[in-house]
C-alpha cells in the first residue's frame, strides 16, 4: 500500500501559478506511473495529468495543456504539478493517484491509492 500526502494549494488571483507536490510512502521500492486529478464543487473526480515510472512520459488534458506541467523525483518519492496561468475554472481539490493503468494515450486511476486532497481557488 502506498500512502500520497499532496501540498501547496491554496488560493491565488487568476493568472498566477502554483506547485502542488504529492509525496508517496508505504510500498515506494518499485516507481509507479503517477497522476493528478481533480474535482470542482458539485462536479464528478476529473483526469488533469499523469506522468509515466520513470518520468520519461507525460499525459496533460486538453483543458490544461500549455499551462500544467507534471513532473516526478523518483529520490524523493515526489510528484509535482505545477499550474500556472490559473483560471477560475481550475477551483477545485486537486488529488494525487499513484499506480494506476498507464498506456501512452492514458491514465487509468488506481481505485485504492489516493490522498487526501489539497485545494486550490482561483479568484478573479
Amino acid at each position: 500500500q502506498v500512502q500520497l500526502v499532496e501540498s501547496g494549494g491554496g488560493v491565488v488571483q487568476a493568472g498566477g501559478s502554483l506547485r502542488l507536490s504529492c509525496a508517496a510512502s508505504g510500498r515506494t521500492r518499485s516507481s509507479y506511473p503517477m497522476g493528478w486529478f481533480r474535482q470542482a464543487p458539485g462536479k464528478e473526480r476529473e483526469f488533469v495529468a499523469a506522468i509515466s515510472q520513470f518520468g520519461t512520459s507525460t499525459i496533460i488534458t486538453d483543458s490544461v495543456k500549455g499551462r500544467f506541467t507534471i513532473s516526478r523525483d523518483n529520490a524523493k518519492n515526489t510528484v509535482y504539478l505545477q499550474m500556472n496561468n490559473l483560471k477560475p475554472e481550475d477551483t477545485a481539490v486537486y488529488y494525487c493517484n499513484a499506480g494506476g493503468i498507464w498506456s501512452s494515450t492514458n491514465y487509468v486511476a488506481s481505485l485504492g491509492s489516493w490522498g487526501q486532497g489539497t485545494q486550490v481557488t482561483v479568484s478573479s
